[in-house]
Protein backbone atom coordinates (compact mmCIF):
# COMPACT_ATOMS: atom_id res chain seq x y z
CA UNK A 1 0.00 0.00 0.00
CA UNK A 2 1.40 3.58 -0.88
CA UNK A 3 2.38 5.32 1.61
CA UNK A 4 1.71 9.49 2.53
CA UNK A 5 3.00 12.47 3.98
CA UNK A 6 2.20 14.36 6.74
CA UNK A 7 2.86 18.07 6.56
CA UNK A 8 1.98 20.44 9.69
CA UNK A 9 1.54 23.85 8.63
CA UNK A 10 1.96 25.90 11.65
CA UNK A 11 0.72 29.41 10.94
CA UNK A 12 0.03 32.64 12.72
CA UNK A 13 -3.46 32.32 12.81
CA UNK A 14 -4.16 28.77 12.16
CA UNK A 15 -2.82 25.52 12.63
CA UNK A 16 -3.26 23.05 9.54
CA UNK A 17 -2.42 19.26 8.28
CA UNK A 18 -2.23 18.33 5.22
CA UNK A 19 -1.54 14.63 4.02
CA UNK A 20 -0.39 14.34 0.72
CA UNK A 21 0.62 11.48 -2.02
CA UNK A 22 3.49 11.32 -3.98
CA UNK A 23 2.24 13.07 -6.36
CA UNK A 24 1.81 16.40 -4.48
CA UNK A 25 -1.80 15.14 -4.61
CA UNK A 26 -4.26 16.11 -1.39
CA UNK A 27 -5.16 13.76 0.03
CA UNK A 28 -6.78 14.72 3.26
CA UNK A 29 -6.65 18.20 5.59
CA UNK A 30 -7.37 19.83 8.30
CA UNK A 31 -7.24 23.20 10.01
CA UNK A 32 -8.19 25.18 13.06
CA UNK A 33 -7.73 28.73 13.98
CA UNK A 34 -6.48 29.94 17.47
CA UNK A 35 -6.84 33.43 19.48
CA UNK A 36 -4.75 36.14 18.76
CA UNK A 37 -3.85 38.13 21.65
CA UNK A 38 -3.26 42.18 22.02
CA UNK A 39 -2.84 43.25 25.41
CA UNK A 40 -1.44 46.36 24.32
CA UNK A 41 -0.69 48.52 21.45
CA UNK A 42 1.94 47.00 19.00
CA UNK A 43 1.88 43.70 21.16
CA UNK A 44 0.93 40.44 19.73
CA UNK A 45 0.38 37.34 21.55
CA UNK A 46 -0.37 32.92 20.97
CA UNK A 47 -0.89 30.53 23.64
CA UNK A 48 1.92 27.95 23.13
CA UNK A 49 -0.22 25.45 24.33
CA UNK A 50 -2.79 26.29 21.80
CA UNK A 51 -0.98 26.13 19.34
CA UNK A 52 0.28 22.34 20.22
CA UNK A 53 -3.48 21.14 20.79
CA UNK A 54 -4.48 22.63 17.66
CA UNK A 55 -1.58 20.92 15.83
CA UNK A 56 -2.55 17.94 17.12
CA UNK A 57 -5.98 18.02 16.81
CA UNK A 58 -5.98 18.54 13.30
CA UNK A 59 -3.38 16.07 12.36
CA UNK A 60 -5.57 13.54 13.97
CA UNK A 61 -8.66 14.53 12.05
CA UNK A 62 -6.51 14.51 8.93
CA UNK A 63 -6.11 10.92 9.28
CA UNK A 64 -9.73 10.49 10.91
CA UNK A 65 -11.23 11.65 7.09
CA UNK A 66 -9.56 9.02 5.10
CA UNK A 67 -9.61 6.29 7.90
CA UNK A 68 -5.69 6.65 7.85
CA UNK A 69 -3.39 5.27 10.87
CA UNK A 70 -0.02 6.03 11.85
CA UNK A 71 1.27 3.31 9.53
CA UNK A 72 -0.04 4.78 6.32
CA UNK A 73 2.28 7.78 7.20
CA UNK A 74 5.82 7.75 5.93
CA UNK A 75 7.10 10.51 7.60
CA UNK A 76 6.35 13.96 8.58
CA UNK A 77 7.14 17.63 7.84
CA UNK A 78 6.84 20.79 9.66
CA UNK A 79 6.88 24.25 8.66
CA UNK A 80 5.70 27.25 10.62
CA UNK A 81 5.40 30.69 11.09
CA UNK A 82 9.24 32.09 11.94
CA UNK A 83 10.88 34.13 14.75
CA UNK A 84 7.56 33.76 17.11
CA UNK A 85 9.24 32.66 20.00
CA UNK A 86 8.44 30.27 23.05
CA UNK A 87 10.18 29.73 26.23
CA UNK A 88 9.24 27.01 28.06
CA UNK A 89 10.24 24.65 31.31
CA UNK A 90 12.55 21.96 30.61
CA UNK A 91 10.39 19.70 32.88
CA UNK A 92 7.23 20.44 32.96
CA UNK A 93 7.12 21.52 29.43
CA UNK A 94 5.18 24.29 30.19
CA UNK A 95 5.30 27.71 29.02
CA UNK A 96 6.59 30.60 31.06
CA UNK A 97 4.88 33.03 29.20
CA UNK A 98 3.06 33.50 26.02
CA UNK A 99 4.62 33.18 23.12
CA UNK A 100 5.44 36.46 21.66
CA UNK A 101 4.61 36.47 17.72
CA UNK A 102 6.95 37.84 15.18
CA UNK A 103 4.66 40.87 14.67
CA UNK A 104 4.78 41.97 17.91
CA UNK A 105 6.92 45.47 18.58
CA UNK A 106 7.18 45.34 22.19
CA UNK A 107 10.82 45.20 21.80
CA UNK A 108 11.53 47.88 19.50
CA UNK A 109 13.32 49.54 22.42
CA UNK A 110 15.60 47.01 22.78
CA UNK A 111 16.42 47.31 19.26
CA UNK A 112 16.92 50.78 18.92
CA UNK A 113 19.05 50.54 22.24
CA UNK A 114 21.66 47.89 20.47
CA UNK A 115 21.69 50.06 17.35
CA UNK A 116 22.75 53.08 19.11
CA UNK A 117 25.31 50.64 20.74
CA UNK A 118 27.21 50.04 17.64
CA UNK A 119 25.90 46.12 17.43
CA UNK A 120 24.41 46.90 13.75
CA UNK A 121 26.98 45.95 11.50
CA UNK A 122 28.54 43.07 13.18
CA UNK A 123 24.65 41.36 13.33
CA UNK A 124 24.32 42.40 9.68
CA UNK A 125 28.00 40.38 9.09
CA UNK A 126 27.08 37.27 11.43
CA UNK A 127 23.10 36.90 10.73
CA UNK A 128 22.73 38.66 7.42
CA UNK A 129 20.04 40.36 9.49
CA UNK A 130 19.29 43.97 10.53
CA UNK A 131 18.77 44.82 14.28
CA UNK A 132 14.95 44.98 14.43
CA UNK A 133 12.44 43.78 16.98
CA UNK A 134 10.54 41.41 14.64
CA UNK A 135 13.24 38.90 14.99
CA UNK A 136 13.35 36.47 18.15
CA UNK A 137 16.52 37.70 19.60
CA UNK A 138 15.56 40.60 21.18
CA UNK A 139 12.00 38.99 22.25
CA UNK A 140 14.09 35.93 24.17
CA UNK A 141 15.83 38.59 26.08
CA UNK A 142 12.50 40.49 27.19
CA UNK A 143 11.17 36.85 28.56
CA UNK A 144 14.56 36.79 30.36
CA UNK A 145 14.50 40.33 31.75
CA UNK A 146 10.53 40.52 32.30
CA UNK A 147 9.42 36.67 33.50
CA UNK A 148 10.01 36.48 37.00
CA UNK A 149 12.76 33.94 38.13
CA UNK A 150 13.09 33.51 34.17
CA UNK A 151 16.81 34.67 33.51
CA UNK A 152 17.88 32.37 37.16
CA UNK A 153 15.98 29.13 35.81
CA UNK A 154 17.69 29.83 32.18
CA UNK A 155 21.34 30.03 33.56
CA UNK A 156 20.84 27.02 35.60
CA UNK A 157 20.00 24.83 32.37
CA UNK A 158 16.13 24.56 33.56
CA UNK A 159 14.53 26.68 30.62
CA UNK A 160 14.65 25.68 26.93
CA UNK A 161 14.08 28.18 23.71
CA UNK A 162 12.85 27.74 20.62
CA UNK A 163 10.70 28.92 17.48
CA UNK A 164 7.65 27.10 16.65
CA UNK A 165 9.14 24.08 14.80
CA UNK A 166 11.82 23.31 18.40
CA UNK A 167 8.73 23.45 20.11
CA UNK A 168 6.37 20.65 17.98
CA UNK A 169 9.34 18.86 17.50
CA UNK A 170 10.07 19.10 21.58
CA UNK A 171 6.25 17.94 22.30
CA UNK A 172 5.77 15.56 19.51
CA UNK A 173 9.15 13.65 20.78
CA UNK A 174 8.63 13.85 24.25
CA UNK A 175 11.00 15.70 24.66
CA UNK A 176 13.45 13.78 22.87
CA UNK A 177 14.50 16.10 20.57
CA UNK A 178 15.86 20.04 21.10
CA UNK A 179 16.48 21.16 17.50
CA UNK A 180 16.02 23.94 14.93
CA UNK A 181 16.94 23.85 11.27
CA UNK A 182 19.21 26.55 9.84
CA UNK A 183 15.91 28.15 8.32
CA UNK A 184 14.18 29.00 11.23
CA UNK A 185 17.62 29.25 13.58
CA UNK A 186 18.73 32.53 10.66
CA UNK A 187 15.47 34.15 11.77
CA UNK A 188 17.03 34.39 15.16
CA UNK A 189 19.35 37.03 14.82
CA UNK A 190 21.61 34.71 17.25
CA UNK A 191 22.89 32.49 14.35
CA UNK A 192 25.86 32.93 12.28
CA UNK A 193 24.91 31.85 8.86
CA UNK A 194 28.22 31.44 7.92
CA UNK A 195 29.63 29.19 10.29
CA UNK A 196 26.30 27.74 10.60
CA UNK A 197 26.31 28.13 14.56
CA UNK A 198 25.15 30.28 17.61
CA UNK A 199 27.11 33.16 17.59
CA UNK A 200 28.97 33.68 20.94
CA UNK A 201 29.50 36.99 20.31
CA UNK A 202 25.81 37.99 19.85
CA UNK A 203 24.85 36.00 22.85
CA UNK A 204 26.83 37.87 25.08
CA UNK A 205 26.38 41.22 23.88
CA UNK A 206 22.44 39.82 24.56
CA UNK A 207 23.27 38.18 27.97
CA UNK A 208 21.25 34.81 26.57
CA UNK A 209 22.68 31.49 28.31
CA UNK A 210 23.76 29.20 25.50
CA UNK A 211 22.32 26.46 26.92
CA UNK A 212 18.85 27.09 26.54
CA UNK A 213 19.06 27.19 22.41
CA UNK A 214 18.01 24.43 20.79
CA UNK A 215 20.48 22.40 18.39
CA UNK A 216 21.35 23.50 14.25
CA UNK A 217 20.19 21.17 12.16
CA UNK A 218 20.14 20.37 8.38
CA UNK A 219 16.10 20.93 6.80
CA UNK A 220 15.66 17.12 6.15
CA UNK A 221 16.92 14.59 8.10
CA UNK A 222 15.81 12.29 10.99
CA UNK A 223 14.71 14.53 13.81
CA UNK A 224 13.10 11.97 16.03
CA UNK A 225 10.07 9.96 16.36
CA UNK A 226 6.48 11.09 17.75
CA UNK A 227 5.27 9.49 20.86
CA UNK A 228 3.17 6.65 20.92
CA UNK A 229 0.08 8.82 22.59
CA UNK A 230 -0.12 10.97 19.38
CA UNK A 231 -1.28 8.57 16.66
CA UNK A 232 -1.05 5.09 18.42
CA UNK A 233 2.70 4.65 16.99
CA UNK A 234 5.48 6.88 15.78
CA UNK A 235 5.96 8.68 12.93
CA UNK A 236 9.35 9.80 11.83
CA UNK A 237 9.71 13.78 11.53
CA UNK A 238 12.35 14.36 8.74
CA UNK A 239 11.57 18.13 7.40
CA UNK A 240 11.32 21.23 8.92
CA UNK A 241 11.68 25.23 7.42
CA UNK A 242 10.39 27.79 8.10
CA UNK A 243 7.39 29.03 6.53
CA UNK A 244 9.08 31.21 3.57
CA UNK A 245 11.71 28.61 2.98
CA UNK A 246 9.59 26.28 2.90
CA UNK A 247 7.52 28.04 -0.20
CA UNK A 248 10.35 28.53 -1.83
CA UNK A 249 11.10 24.88 -1.76
CA UNK A 250 7.82 23.89 -2.36
CA UNK A 251 7.72 26.66 -5.37
CA UNK A 252 10.66 24.66 -6.88
CA UNK A 253 13.18 27.59 -6.91
CA UNK A 254 15.97 25.51 -6.88
CA UNK A 255 17.86 27.59 -9.46
CA UNK A 256 19.68 30.46 -8.49
CA UNK A 257 17.92 33.96 -9.19
CA UNK A 258 14.66 32.45 -8.65
CA UNK A 259 11.90 34.41 -7.17
CA UNK A 260 8.99 33.45 -5.25
CA UNK A 261 6.12 35.43 -3.65
CA UNK A 262 3.87 33.89 -0.96
CA UNK A 263 0.58 36.12 0.04
CA UNK A 264 -0.36 34.89 3.73
CA UNK A 265 -0.74 37.21 6.22
CA UNK A 266 2.05 39.26 5.57
CA UNK A 267 3.63 39.13 1.97
CA UNK A 268 7.34 37.46 1.50
CA UNK A 269 9.51 37.53 -1.35
CA UNK A 270 12.40 35.17 -1.63
CA UNK A 271 14.86 35.17 -4.10
CA UNK A 272 17.78 31.53 -4.68
CA UNK A 273 20.73 33.75 -4.60
CA UNK A 274 22.86 30.06 -4.66
CA UNK A 275 25.30 28.96 -2.30
CA UNK A 276 26.69 32.45 -1.35
CA UNK A 277 24.70 35.25 0.85
CA UNK A 278 24.21 38.42 -0.84
CA UNK A 279 24.63 41.14 1.48
CA UNK A 280 21.79 43.90 0.96
CA UNK A 281 22.23 47.49 1.00
CA UNK A 282 18.48 48.02 0.28
CA UNK A 283 16.91 46.87 3.75
CA UNK A 284 16.38 43.35 2.54
CA UNK A 285 17.88 40.19 4.69
CA UNK A 286 20.30 37.67 3.89
CA UNK A 287 19.27 34.44 4.91
CA UNK A 288 19.38 30.62 4.50
CA UNK A 289 16.83 28.76 2.04
CA UNK A 290 18.01 25.30 2.74
CA UNK A 291 20.41 23.26 4.24
CA UNK A 292 20.34 19.99 2.37
CA UNK A 293 22.95 16.71 1.99
CA UNK A 294 25.89 18.78 3.51
CA UNK A 295 25.23 22.21 1.08
CA UNK A 296 23.63 25.43 1.61
CA UNK A 297 21.32 27.56 -0.07
CA UNK A 298 20.58 31.36 0.42
CA UNK A 299 18.30 33.75 -0.31
CA UNK A 300 17.82 37.61 -0.58
CA UNK A 301 14.57 38.07 1.68
CA UNK A 302 12.06 40.88 1.65
CA UNK A 303 9.21 41.24 3.82
CA UNK A 304 5.87 42.86 3.90
CA UNK A 305 4.63 42.82 7.87
CA UNK A 306 0.70 43.20 6.88
CA UNK A 307 -0.77 41.38 3.56
CA UNK A 308 -3.74 39.11 3.92
CA UNK A 309 -4.09 40.76 7.31
CA UNK A 310 -5.14 43.73 5.69
CA UNK A 311 -8.20 41.83 3.90
CA UNK A 312 -8.67 40.35 7.77
CA UNK A 313 -9.10 43.76 9.22
CA UNK A 314 -11.62 45.06 6.29
CA UNK A 315 -13.41 42.18 7.61
CA UNK A 316 -13.13 41.47 11.04
CA UNK A 317 -12.74 45.19 12.06
CA UNK A 318 -14.38 47.23 9.60
CA UNK A 319 -17.26 45.02 8.31
CA UNK A 320 -17.08 45.92 4.29
CA UNK A 321 -15.92 43.23 3.21
CA UNK A 322 -17.82 39.81 4.87
CA UNK A 323 -15.94 37.04 2.95
CA UNK A 324 -11.79 37.70 2.29
CA UNK A 325 -13.31 35.80 -1.47
CA UNK A 326 -15.58 38.29 -2.26
CA UNK A 327 -12.68 41.39 -2.53
CA UNK A 328 -12.22 40.09 -5.78
CA UNK A 329 -15.39 41.10 -7.17
CA UNK A 330 -15.41 44.79 -5.52
CA UNK A 331 -12.42 45.49 -6.63
CA UNK A 332 -13.97 44.84 -10.42
CA UNK A 333 -16.96 46.92 -9.54
CA UNK A 334 -14.98 50.52 -9.57
CA UNK A 335 -12.26 51.26 -12.76
CA UNK A 336 -9.77 52.32 -10.45
CA UNK A 337 -9.04 52.83 -6.54
CA UNK A 338 -10.00 56.55 -7.79
CA UNK A 339 -6.97 57.99 -6.35
CA UNK A 340 -7.00 56.27 -3.29
CA UNK A 341 -3.52 54.52 -1.42
CA UNK A 342 -3.86 52.19 1.20
CA UNK A 343 -0.53 51.90 3.68
CA UNK A 344 -1.21 49.26 5.78
CA UNK A 345 1.35 49.80 8.42
CA UNK A 346 -0.61 48.75 11.31
CA UNK A 347 2.74 46.95 12.99
CA UNK A 348 5.14 49.82 11.37
CA UNK A 349 6.68 49.01 7.46
CA UNK A 350 8.84 46.29 6.97
CA UNK A 351 11.38 45.79 4.01
CA UNK A 352 12.74 48.10 2.35
CA UNK A 353 11.90 51.10 5.21
CA UNK A 354 12.07 49.45 8.02
CA UNK A 355 10.33 51.86 10.42
CA UNK A 356 8.63 50.64 13.62
CA UNK A 357 6.86 54.04 13.87
CA UNK A 358 5.13 54.27 10.42
CA UNK A 359 0.95 53.89 10.88
CA UNK A 360 -1.68 52.89 8.63
CA UNK A 361 -3.59 55.05 6.40
CA UNK A 362 -5.95 55.75 4.22
CA UNK A 363 -4.70 58.84 1.43
CA UNK A 364 -6.81 60.70 -1.07
CA UNK A 365 -10.36 59.92 0.03
CA UNK A 366 -13.39 62.08 -1.20
CA UNK A 367 -17.09 61.94 -1.10
CA UNK A 368 -17.06 60.10 -3.74
CA UNK A 369 -15.03 57.54 -2.06
CA UNK A 370 -17.12 54.09 -1.78
CA UNK A 371 -16.11 50.18 -0.36
CA UNK A 372 -15.36 49.26 -3.15
CA UNK A 373 -12.24 51.80 -3.65
CA UNK A 374 -11.45 51.27 -0.30
CA UNK A 375 -11.04 47.19 -1.38
CA UNK A 376 -9.42 47.96 -4.48
CA UNK A 377 -6.73 50.24 -2.79
CA UNK A 378 -6.23 47.75 -0.03
CA UNK A 379 -5.68 44.78 -2.72
CA UNK A 380 -3.13 47.33 -4.53
CA UNK A 381 -1.29 48.13 -1.38
CA UNK A 382 -0.20 44.20 -1.42
CA UNK A 383 1.08 44.36 -4.82
CA UNK A 384 2.72 48.23 -4.51
CA UNK A 385 4.77 46.40 -1.27
CA UNK A 386 5.86 43.85 -3.62
CA UNK A 387 7.00 45.84 -6.04
CA UNK A 388 9.28 47.93 -3.41
CA UNK A 389 10.69 44.71 -3.05
CA UNK A 390 11.80 43.41 -6.22
CA UNK A 391 13.43 46.67 -7.12
CA UNK A 392 15.56 46.72 -4.09
CA UNK A 393 15.76 43.27 -4.88
CA UNK A 394 17.65 44.21 -8.44
CA UNK A 395 19.52 46.75 -6.79
CA UNK A 396 21.09 44.37 -4.57
CA UNK A 397 21.61 41.99 -7.64
CA UNK A 398 23.16 45.12 -9.56
CA UNK A 399 20.98 44.48 -12.28
CA UNK A 400 22.00 47.02 -15.14
CA UNK A 401 19.61 45.22 -17.53
CA UNK A 402 16.13 47.77 -19.13
CA UNK A 403 13.17 46.94 -17.86
CA UNK A 404 14.74 44.77 -14.99
CA UNK A 405 16.69 41.55 -14.34
CA UNK A 406 13.61 39.68 -12.35
CA UNK A 407 11.18 38.71 -15.20
CA UNK A 408 9.46 35.84 -13.80
CA UNK A 409 7.75 35.55 -9.91
CA UNK A 410 5.89 32.30 -9.19
CA UNK A 411 3.51 33.02 -6.04
CA UNK A 412 1.48 30.78 -3.41
CA UNK A 413 -0.72 31.27 -0.32
CA UNK A 414 -4.47 32.59 -0.18
CA UNK A 415 -4.46 35.51 -1.52
CA UNK A 416 -3.04 34.72 -5.20
CA UNK A 417 -6.30 33.05 -6.29
CA UNK A 418 -7.39 36.57 -6.42
CA UNK A 419 -7.44 37.02 -10.42
CA UNK A 420 -7.44 40.89 -10.19
CA UNK A 421 -4.19 41.27 -7.71
CA UNK A 422 -1.99 38.86 -9.66
CA UNK A 423 -2.91 40.90 -13.07
CA UNK A 424 -2.45 44.24 -10.60
CA UNK A 425 0.78 42.53 -8.96
CA UNK A 426 2.16 41.54 -13.11
CA UNK A 427 1.11 45.34 -13.92
CA UNK A 428 3.01 47.47 -11.62
CA UNK A 429 6.13 45.31 -11.75
CA UNK A 430 6.04 44.73 -14.51
CA UNK A 431 6.79 41.29 -14.53
CA UNK A 432 5.56 37.48 -15.62
CA UNK A 433 3.30 36.01 -12.25
CA UNK A 434 3.02 32.21 -12.54
CA UNK A 435 0.57 30.67 -10.54
CA UNK A 436 0.87 26.46 -10.09
CA UNK A 437 -2.49 24.39 -10.10
CA UNK A 438 -1.25 23.51 -6.04
CA UNK A 439 -0.82 26.97 -4.33
CA UNK A 440 0.14 24.91 -1.00
CA UNK A 441 3.82 25.62 -1.45
CA UNK A 442 4.62 26.22 2.32
CA UNK A 443 3.37 22.69 2.98
CA UNK A 444 4.38 21.64 0.08
CA UNK A 445 7.77 22.31 0.45
CA UNK A 446 7.71 20.67 4.54
CA UNK A 447 6.46 17.57 2.81
CA UNK A 448 9.17 17.56 0.40
CA UNK A 449 12.00 17.83 2.52
CA UNK A 450 10.17 15.21 4.49
CA UNK A 451 10.11 13.14 1.71
CA UNK A 452 13.63 13.29 0.88
CA UNK A 453 15.13 12.31 3.82
CA UNK A 454 13.44 9.19 3.43
CA UNK A 455 13.97 8.05 -0.03
CA UNK A 456 10.12 9.02 -0.91
CA UNK A 457 11.38 11.08 -3.12
CA UNK A 458 14.64 10.00 -4.67
CA UNK A 459 16.07 13.50 -5.85
CA UNK A 460 14.59 17.15 -6.22
CA UNK A 461 14.20 15.98 -9.85
CA UNK A 462 11.21 14.21 -8.46
CA UNK A 463 9.33 17.22 -7.08
CA UNK A 464 10.20 19.26 -10.24
CA UNK A 465 7.60 16.99 -12.04
CA UNK A 466 4.69 17.32 -9.49
CA UNK A 467 4.47 20.92 -10.69
CA UNK A 468 1.76 22.50 -12.91
CA UNK A 469 0.89 25.64 -13.89
CA UNK A 470 -2.54 27.35 -13.83
CA UNK A 471 -2.28 30.52 -15.04
CA UNK A 472 0.11 33.11 -16.40
CA UNK A 473 -0.45 36.66 -15.64
CA UNK A 474 1.44 39.42 -18.26
CA UNK A 475 1.78 43.11 -17.82
CA UNK A 476 -0.51 44.85 -19.48
CA UNK A 477 -0.03 48.29 -17.93
CA UNK A 478 1.28 51.24 -19.94
CA UNK A 479 4.41 52.53 -18.63
CA UNK A 480 2.70 56.13 -18.23
CA UNK A 481 -0.11 54.73 -16.13
CA UNK A 482 2.23 52.78 -14.09
CA UNK A 483 4.71 55.37 -13.21
CA UNK A 484 1.67 57.65 -12.27
CA UNK A 485 0.50 54.93 -9.96
CA UNK A 486 4.15 54.43 -8.36
CA UNK A 487 4.56 57.72 -7.50
CA UNK A 488 1.47 58.49 -5.82
CA UNK A 489 2.24 55.02 -3.74
CA UNK A 490 5.28 56.42 -2.68
CA UNK A 491 4.09 59.83 -1.77
CA UNK A 492 1.32 58.30 0.82
CA UNK A 493 4.43 55.80 2.38
CA UNK A 494 6.31 59.00 2.91
CA UNK A 495 3.02 60.60 4.70
CA UNK A 496 2.40 57.31 6.70
CA UNK A 497 6.02 57.74 7.81
CA UNK A 498 5.81 61.39 8.79
CA UNK A 499 2.56 60.64 10.55
CA UNK A 500 4.20 57.94 12.65
CA UNK A 501 7.71 59.83 13.37
CA UNK A 502 6.53 62.67 15.25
Amino acid sequence: MSKYIMALDQGTTSSRCIIYDKSGRIVSDAQSEFKQYFPHEGWVEHDAMEIWSTQMGVANEALLKRNLTYRDIEAIGITNQRETTVVWDKDTGVPVCPAIVWQCRRTADYAAELKEKGYEKVVRDKTGLIIDAYFSATKLKWILDHVDGAREKAEAGKLLFGTIETWLVWKMTGGRSHVTDYSNASRTMLFNIHELKWDDDILEFLDIPKQMLPEPVENSGNFGYTIKELFGGPIPITGLAGDQQAALFGETCFDEGDVKCTYGTGSFLLLNTGKQPVVSQNGLLSTIAWGLNGEVNYALEGSAFVCGAAIQWLRDQLRIVRRAKDTEAMALKVKSSDGVYFVPAFVGLGAPYWDPEARGAFFGITRGTSKNHIVRAALESMAYQNEDLLRAMESDLKCSKEGGCIERVKVDGGACRNDFLMQFQSDISHVEIVRHDNIESTSLGAAYLAGLATGYYDSIEDIVKNKSVDRVFEPEMSTEDRKKALEGWHRAVSAAKAFGNV
